[in-house]
């Protein structure tokens, strides 16, 4: 499971990479999607590489992210109580993150939740939106320290 962050605008690109992001339902800066980890999903990612941050993500990380910032229809935070009502077999936002994490479960198997998680810029803000994440920047592939990122974002 790859977490996906929109780090940079899309002003004055090209029209197929700005295609790429609604495909990816990226529409704004800071928004996070959640994708699978599958070859067309990592076509599209490495695509727009230079205007997101992308990298797995753990089941601690998705449970606090999924806690703060997952809403359902209605702008309504997502509770433990809402996934136990719509779901036959997850009780708990816990248990919901974990199945994401190993790759078991979609964010569609929870009617109502909304598939883009609207995250606050990083606390201490990005290092710069021009480089690479191994050039010292916040673009392109992250690994495992994405979850610092999201965390920071939270």
């Amino acid at each position: 499971m790859y977490a996906v962050v929109q780090v940079r605008g899309v002003v004055n690109t090209r029209k197929d990479i700005k295609d790429t992001l609604k495909m990816l339902r990226l529409h704004h800066i800071n928004h996070c999607v959640l994708v699978a980890d599958t070859p067309e999903n990592l076509g599209m990612i490495r695509k727009v590489k230079d205007y997101v941050a992308y990298g797995e993500v753990d089941a601690a990380t998705l449970e606090t992210i999924l806690k703060t910032r997952g809403r359902v229809i209605g702008d309504d935070p997502l509770t433990d109580e809402y996934i136990k009502s719509n779901s036959s077999t997850y009780s708990s936002i816990v248990e919901f993150a974990q199945a994401l994490a190993k790759g078991e479960s979609r964010l569609r198997d929870i009617p109502g939740l909304k598939p883009v998680l609207r995250l606050h810029p990083p606390r201490k803000g990005y290092k710069t939106t021009k480089r690479t994440f191994v050039q010292g920047g916040a673009l392109g592939y992250y690994g495992p320290e994405i979850n610092t990122l999201l965390y920071k974002m939270r």
